[in-house]
């Protein structure tokens, strides 16, 4: 079995990667696709970190966008719908037999931890996955900007985003065929270009503490493991 190239890594994993294409709510079978893939790459040997995005449920800015609700409530909206998301992929990641914790930025006592960096580290140590759920606990953040902000406090040493796209493309592959794929990006690159794959406070934060990021497509078989190995898959940001 391949090893991995990196000691930590954190994957981050959108909330529409629990749903079925256009659906909502968590399918059970995708849930479990999910969960079979990092019980996969923890075999190959890094420690994981998984940060879950909350659209599948609710997006805070778009939801207080077509509603009157303030967006500080909705954004605090949006994190609970990480944390129903994270306790969810933590059943089916212990159900296949890999020890996994839940830690929330923002306090539910009864089903889950909150996020303190040592006892982060202590589960790594005891070989458990870490689901980082509840954003970084503040409104008007998305949870790739907690992403990168986690992937600097636990000393990553790579952030993937999962995606449903095999990468960062020059546009919108749904909506122009000719949508160009990059395999290979810097920071400045992403920003100049203004590629929206990610938010650029997030890139930025990566880009100050040299966190290379790989964007690649979670449901093609193998994407995920190639990455930590080294291989060259979807787009390397660096």
């Amino acid at each position: 079995m391949a090893k991995s190239k990196y000691k930590r890594v954190l994957l981050k994993v959108s909330g529409q990667s629990f749903c079925s294409p256009g659906g909502f709510g968590i399918d059970g079978q995708q849930i479990a696709s999910i969960g079979e893939r990092i019980k996969n790459i923890c075999r190959i040997g890094p420690q994981v970190a998984v940060v879950v995005g909350g659209g599948n449920f609710l997006r805070g800015e778009n939801f207080s966008e077509v509603s009157k609700i303030p967006r500080n409530t909705a954004d605090y909206m949006g994190m609970l719908a990480t944390i129903i998301n994270a306790c969810a992929l933590q059943e089916m990641l212990e159900k296949l037999g890999q020890p996994t914790r839940v830690l929330s930025a923002i306090e539910v006592s009864a089903i889950c931890e909150p996020f303190i960096r040592r006892r982060a580290i202590h589960h790594f140590d005891k070989g458990r996955v870490v689901i980082l759920a509840g954003g970084t606990g503040n409104p008007f953040f998305t949870t790739d900007t907690c992403a990168a902000l986690r992937a600097a406090e636990l000393n990553v040493d790579l952030l993937i985003k999962a995606t449903k796209v095999d990468g960062v493309y020059s546009d919108d592959p749904t909506k122009n065929p000719d949508a160009e794929l990059f395999t290979k990006l810097s920071y400045e690159d992403v920003l100049k270009k203004n590629l929206r794959i990610m938010d650029h406070s997030a890139v930025s934060l990566c880009r100050e503490n040299k966190i290379p990021i790989v964007v690649l497509n979670i449901f093609k078989e193998g994407n995920i493991a190639k990455a930590i190995c080294g291989e060259n898959v979807g787009t390397l940001i660096s």
